[in-house]
């Protein structure tokens, strides 16, 4: 007895749908998809087409994962962003398009020489700027040695590894320089909001990536407080944020003399990105 393409994407509904409702369809064409090495357009016009026992196996093993809630990144092992390809796994927080309102903003300043990422994970904010930005060159600091290994695999992938620094560290403690643009997507869900999560990221993501506990606000006070330090004349820091923040971080940042701020929406009209320029004249700031 054969089994087609449609065979098992009706399987994988009748697994998936009880479980996360009508959007499984789309999750079972993209794992089935990866399962066959062609694309999800190719996949729609093939769907009399037989498949291996070896294939059926694999499909229905990831359909399992994903029945346990691990997101379709992690079980395919990539994510799209910003039209690259990215290495996804439970060490990293999966790129969201909502990052991607960052990057649009940044491919609108100058272009810079020096880039600092803080909270590097995937990379797909510094690797994408690079990559963008052919002359540029940047840092990236994250605390956890497996992010910097995911994101290690992805520079070399996108061909940006010669112009990007990883370094393991907690936000400014391994820096002596200054830079054009500081960028952060930093941990900001607050300890309350972990509780609401989906299942997906609260079962999946890693936790010190989503939240720095309390409030959700303690990246930001400490980016706030000492950036600038590293910033140079006429630099530039942007930040994600989340939809229910903008008006904090904004307090936090002016608190510390930060200067002409742009709050930036999302496609789904959320605030997602504050950007801010130091003070045009202040005190020169030691470095340590």
């Amino acid at each position: 007895m054969t089994t087609s393409v449609q065979d098992l994407l009706d399987g994988a509904f009748a697994t998936l749908h009880p479980i996360l409702g009508d959007d499984c369809a789309r999750d079972a064409q993209i794992i089935l998809a990866h399962v066959l090495g062609i694309s999800t357009a190719s996949l729609r016009m093939r769907m009399t087409d037989d498949v291996t026992r070896d294939q059926s196996l694999a499909f229905n093993t990831k359909i399992a994962q994903r029945a346990a809630f691990q997101p379709v990144s992690q079980i395919i092992g990539t994510r799209e962003f910003w039209g690259r390809e990215f290495l996804v796994t439970p060490d990293v927080l999966d790129p969201r398009p909502d990052t991607e309102t960052l990057i649009e903003a940044a491919l609108e300043l100058p272009a810079p020489n020096r880039i600092l990422d803080l909270g590097l994970g995937t990379g797909c904010i510094l690797f994408t700027l690079l990559a963008e930005w052919r002359n540029a060159t940047g840092v990236g600091i994250d605390v956890s040695p497996a992010a910097l290994a995911v994101a290690k695999q992805n520079a070399n992938a996108l061909h940006v590894a010669n112009r990007a620094e990883l370094q393991l560290g907690d936000w400014f403690n391994t820096l002596d320089e200054k830079f054009d643009l500081i960028v952060s997507n930093p941990p900001y869900i607050t300890a309350s909001e972990m509780n609401d999560l989906s299942r997906d990221v609260a079962d999946w993501e890693p936790h010190l990536a989503l939240t720095p506990g309390g409030d959700g606000l303690g990246a930001y006070r400490i980016i706030a407080a000492k950036a600038q330090a590293y910033l140079n004349e006429g630099g530039n820091l942007m930040l994600e944020i989340g939809w229910q923040q903008s008006e904090s971080v904004s307090d936090l940042l002016k608190q510390h003399g930060w200067a002409d701020l742009r709050i930036l929406r999302d496609l789904g009209g959320n605030t997602r990105v504050i950007c801010a320029k130091p003070p045009k004249i202040r005190a020169k700031q030691p470095l340590k």
